[in-house]
């Protein structure tokens, strides 16, 4: 069966992933998170990324699997993912809307907070559970983001698909955790004045994006420009981007 995932939400997917950690209620705390994981053992770190990865991608799995085994219409599932893309949009744009999210998100971040307390992360097994829950502990910062990435898998649906899109969510919230797992602390500090100063223009850029990709879903346009960029790439990245 073809994974027909397009190009623009494999981007998308590893981009929400890496606002997800770059924002600015995550992101200097990582330091706090990660220290007692790299004393504890020196590739604990990687084993929360893979954690992290694996956790989203069972998620992914989960909901590509909802709307065939409830034989919903696969154009009601597109049309629906479209407008929660734009509600999304406009979440990540306005800071009200922002707020209220973030609130309707905390019980899932606190049921998340209370699973990581019991997970140390200094053995390697340890470390991979803990970041299987991190994604939800950080959910009420970044709720729109995640929520993005769970629309793009809806709106398309398939077990496979699920799972690739939020793996590759999970993959750009991990590389900045081990990055930063792995700098001096000067390094970090650098890092984290860098992404800080931008984060928020960034954000901005990503709503627009979510807002745009969400017109195109509804008008079908995403599917024109999938089939335009197919023609131009040679055929090895087609059939890697396009099916196994």
């Amino acid at each position: 069966m073809p994974l027909a995932l397009s190009l623009p939400q494999l981007g998308l997917s590893i981009a929400a992933g890496g606002l997800t950690t770059l924002s600015p209620c995550v992101f200097p705390l990582l330091p706090l998170v990660l220290g007692g994981a790299v004393q504890g053992h020196r590739f604990a770190p990687v084993a929360m990324g893979v954690g992290m990865m694996s956790s989203f991608a069972v998620i992914g799995m989960v909901l590509g699997s909802v709307g065939p085994a409830l034989g919903v219409d696969a154009d009601t599932i597109r049309t629906a993912g479209a407008a929660l893309l734009m509600a999304f949009s406009l979440v990540m744009l306005i800071p009200a809307l922002g707020e209220r999210f973030s609130q309707w998100m905390l019980p899932i971040a606190s049921a998340a907070n209370l699973a990581s307390q019991q997970l140390d992360g200094r053995s390697l097994l340890s470390a991979m559970a803990l970041g299987a829950v991190l994604g939800l502990v950080w959910s009420p910062c970044s709720g729109p983001l995640l929520g993005s990435a769970l629309t793009l898998v809806a709106s398309e649906g398939g077990v496979v698909r699920g799972g690739v899109v939020l793996a590759l969510f999970g993959l750009g919230a991990a590389v900045p955790l081990v990055a930063v797992a792995y700098a001096s602390r000067s390094g970090f500090a650098q890092a984290r004045d860098w992404v800080l100063a931008r984060i928020e223009q960034v954000r901005r850029v990503f709503a627009l994006l979510l807002g745009a990709m969400g017109v195109a879903i509804l008008t079908g346009a995403d599917k024109w420009v999938e089939a335009r960029v197919l023609e131009r790439l040679p055929e090895a990245w087609v059939n890697l981007t396009v099916g196994i």
